[in-house]
């Protein structure tokens, strides 16, 4: 269809008065500067959009502000800045702004603030009462992965901003690893009259798109009137492709694949099309079916094969065989397809079981099987119950080829079509009632038109929580994207492998790249792969939810709810909550679902989830020398002498309660009700031969023994706070300590005592067999054998401690919690994993992995520890550090 992928339409400001008087002049209200500025970093693309307005007037004025956005688009930021102070929305899970969203219907106002527009956009709007003379700026964030359909990137901007204003200006900037093949401006804005105000510049991996229209071109071209511009600016890009294995990224602990080779053959393809005929489809829309049909046969290779079927509550076959694409084949089914007409009920199950069993009757070897159903309505023949029909269907094609589902129209169960699709390899899409219908069906065909690659495998050595990896087609125009976690801490690069079946053969495409930080990236988006494998992986268990049930289906949505809430998206399971000035309502923004209307929120989740808030850092010092009391110190021994005062040691130590004794009021009973709460903290443990990591909880407040080689005589000792490490302690042979605690670090050489502190600048220090390199929120620590590099972390205001083990000998019997660093399992049916020939019931959940400095959120099976560290809990505890 090659439609766009990225939409925003601008329908600006709308007056709203609470009182009968004269229209308000435009000019009043003033739109003074109407910024958007979309930033694409490989594919990835964040745009913003600012309005900045000023009321004029002498009395306050209540300003909307109404904007479209993309429908595949998260919102991760929106603000108000009134009078110099600033409104931010909060994304929160809809449970929490149930209370919010309740109060405003109960006062009769429309408080779901997203509602879904047209095809491809949904409407953002909220209003503000701006005091006389006063001014309000509005700023909106989303973001989207860019998709590739018939070979380009699309970057839609729809422009209406209901009145001319005197800054208006649209800024895209394009970054892409490889370089740009090709940049092109279409649309309604980009007509004669404003060629002038486009500008586009390409050079290498970056393109420039700028439109600077002034007032007077807003008011004159073919697109503009007394309101100001009405149209769209188009942006199309796409990339050089120098490698068949695609382009490979890696940066801060993430890594992202685009797969999109050219030079394949086609495949040739066995096609059948379902077409519904029954009574719904009356009218223009079996007449725009039979265009769009006719025009699509017409397309056909001659060495493709094809059937087609159309029912009612009848089941009429063109031919009982798949027939080759020939001249005088295409003819009959041209002159079948012009007969059709609409008549009697809606059998979807016998003829979607029917195309299956024709494309099953006519197996080839080398080419591709793709089903595609069109319907108008729901199953109301036959068998009607739409779960049985999916689970009918599902087994009947056994996941040897896809289904596609187009839903025309919004009579159709379009919720039954998608999961019928998901769960058979292929996707829905609605086909909107317009005059354009038979190129919407055109388009969707042009899409899975020329299969290259089936079977599609890529795998990641070193890698977790990996977006979907399998592929039953790639087609020419597309692309294929994974992102995940890179996991494998040793790794100096990280690889990928693809492999698929051709055309003529099995074939194998295999790649690699440094693991560092990319360079050219802007800083306000420097972590952008992690931003957009966040972005992949809550859009695919989106999908993959609908497919699920009980235990899974609550698993997935407690993972999307996660990732929603760090990264801030507004998603079906998460709600913005924009809170204005005193005395003005709160608003509550969801995210809508395909061909919903503004309506009340769907009932909120019985669960909740945790959120991530990653540290800053501190000043810079300097390590200082201490004295030395004793030699080699122990923990809560000694003092040292720091910025001329005195510190003990104890320093390490929690600080002593100085809030008031209890009243001798309060009564024992009430004391004796005040247990505290019993935290856990969860760890990782990775597996060799299993992409899904275990996790596994311990009491807080424990001692423990982290690591121990006898061998080498090194022992490290940790003490747990609520979410980490409060205080860590290494000691190597008889001479060497390390003391950490959250502010400060200690280090004895056998002759000194050193103190560093965290976020000084890096610096290193070294003997013969111990080496320490400070960098910001990490301490690198080699001790012989051992190399271990111990984070500072920051979460809900606490700053904790967390050691991640790099390096050990082998073949030694390392003791503590972190003695292996990974573990063998072999997953089992029914949530059940076995370890060392141990069945163990495991739940799926999620746990920070706090062994890399970016702190991800991964999917984990969750275990009891017995059966991790194989032993209790007294057999890894320490009196002292």
């Amino acid at each position: 269809m090659g439609r766009a992928t990225v939409g925003v339409t601008l329908f600006g400001f709308l007056l709203s008065f609470t009182t009968a008087v004269t229209t308000v002049k435009e000019r009043d209200i003033d739109i003074y500067s109407f910024h958007i500025n979309s930033t694409v970093t490989s594919r990835y693309a964040i745009t913003v959009i600012t309005s900045r307005v000023a009321n004029r007037l002498n009395e306050s004025k209540e300003v909307h502000f109404q904007v479209r956005i993309p429908k595949n688009a998260f919102i991760s930021k929106f603000r108000m800045t009134i009078e110099g102070k600033t409104y931010d929305g909060v994304v929160k899970e809809k449970e929490e702004a149930q209370q919010q969203y309740s109060q405003a219907v109960s006062r009769g106002e429309s408080a779901g603030i997203v509602s879904s527009v047209g095809r491809t956009l949904e409407e953002f709007k909220t209003s503000v009462t701006v005091a006389a003379f006063s001014k309000v700026t509005f700023e909106l964030t989303y973001e989207e992965l860019l998709q590739r359909r018939l070979g380009k990137y699309q970057l839609l901007i729809n422009a209406q901003p209901m009145q001319p204003v005197a800054d208006f200006k649209i800024d895209v900037y394009i970054h892409e690893s490889p370089s740009i093949s090709l940049l092109e401006v279409k649309g309604g804005l980009n007509t004669n009259e404003l060629a002038n105000a486009v500008t586009t510049t390409r050079s290498g991996k970056e393109a420039w798109v700028n439109f600077y229209p002034t007032r007077e071109q807003q008011i004159k071209c073919d697109v503009c009137g007394e309101n100001g511009l009405n149209g769209d600016l188009i942006i199309m890009y796409d990339v050089d492709r120098p490698k068949p294995s695609g382009e490979l990224q890696a940066s801060d602990g993430y890594f992202v694949h685009y797969f999109a080779p050219t030079d394949i053959p086609r495949i040739p393809k066995n096609v059948v099309f379902v077409i519904d005929r029954s009574g719904s489809m009356n009218g223009r829309k079996i007449q725009q079916t039979r265009e769009a049909l006719l025009k699509i046969l017409g397309d056909l290779a001659e060495d493709d094969y094809f059937g087609l079927i159309t029912f009612d509550d009848r089941i009429e076959v063109w031919n009982p065989e798949l027939l080759q694409a020939t001249e005088r084949n295409l003819k009959t089914a041209k002159d079948f397809v012009r007969k059709i007409e609409d008549n009697g009920y809606t059998n979807i199950n016998a003829a979607v079981l029917k195309g299956v069993e024709m494309i099953n009757k006519h197996p080839r070897l080398g080419s591709a099987s793709i089903l595609i159903l069109l319907t108008d309505g729901a199953p109301n023949r036959g068998e009607s119950d739409p779960t049985r029909i999916q689970a009918n269907v599902k087994e009947a094609i056994g996941g040897k080829f896809p289904l596609y589902c187009l839903g025309f129209g919004f009579d159709v169960n379009f919720d039954f079509l998608e999961k019928m699709a998901l769960e058979n390899h292929g996707r829905a899409r609605r086909i909107y009632e317009d005059s354009d219908a038979d190129l919407q069906l055109q388009g969707f065909y042009e899409e899975v038109a020329v299969p290259l690659l089936t079977g599609v495998q890529l795998n990641y050595t070193g890698a977790a929580n990996v977006t979907q990896t399998r592929f039953s087609h790639y087609y020419n125009g597309s692309e294929i994207v994974v992102a995940g976690q890179i996991t494998d801490n040793s790794l100096e690069t990280f690889q990928a492998e693809v492999i698929a079946i051709s055309k003529n053969s099995n074939v194998t495409y295999q790649d690699s790249v440094f693991i560092k930080d990319l360079s050219g990236v802007l800083p306000q988006h420097e972590h952008f792969i992690q931003r957009l494998w966040a972005y992949l992986t809550v859009k695919q268990l989106l999908e993959k939810e609908m497919t699920l049930n009980g235990e899974e289906k609550e698993a997935a949505r407690k993972e999307i709810l996660g990732l929603s809430l760090k990264y801030e998206f507004v998603t079906p399971l998460t709600s913005m909550v924009v809170t204005k000035p005193e005395a003005e309502d709160t608003q509550v923004a969801h995210k809508p679902k395909e061909g919903e209307k503004a309506k009340r929120m769907p009932q909120r989740p019985t669960w909740a989830a945790n959120t991530l808030h990653l540290s800053g850092r501190l000043g810079s010092h300097l390590g200082q020398k201490a004295p030395n009391p004793r030699g080699p110190f122990a923990l809560g021994i000694g003092s040292y002498s720091y910025g001329g005062r005195l510190h003990s040691f104890n320093d390490f130590s929690p600080r002593p309660n100085t809030r008031k004794k209890l009243s001798r009021k309060t009564s024992q009973s009430q004391t004796a009700r005040s247990f505290p709460p019993v935290i856990d903290v969860r760890f990782l443990i990775s597996s060799l031969d299993q992409p899904k990591p275990v996790c596994y909880d311990l009491p807080a407040a424990s001692k423990l023994r982290l690591l121990m080689d006898p061998s080498s005589d090194l022992s490290m000792n940790g003490e747990l706070s609520t979410k980490g490490f409060k205080q860590i302690a290494l000691h190597y042979k008889t001479d060497y300590s390390l003391m950490l605690n959250a502010s400060h670090i200690l280090y004895h050489d056998g002759l000194n005592n050193v103190m560093f502190l965290w976020g000084q600048e890096p610096s290193k220090h070294e003997t013969d067999s111990v080496s320490l390199i400070l960098r910001n929120e990490e301490v690198d620590v080699t001790m012989g054998t051992v190399r271990v590099v111990l984070f500072r972390h920051r979460k809900d205001g606490e700053m904790f401690l967390w050691p991640a083990v790099q390096q050990q000998p082998h073949h030694v019997n390392i003791q503590g919690i972190f003695g292996k660093n990974s573990l063998e399992y072999e997953e089992l049916p029914g949530s059940v994993i076995k370890i060392k020939d141990q069945d163990v019931k495991a739940t799926w959940s999620t746990a920070t992995d706090y062994r890399r400095s970016s702190a991800p959120v991964l999917g984990c099976w969750l275990v009891p520890y017995e059966s991790v560290l194989q032993g209790e809990l007294s057999d890894f505890t320490v009196s002292q550090l």
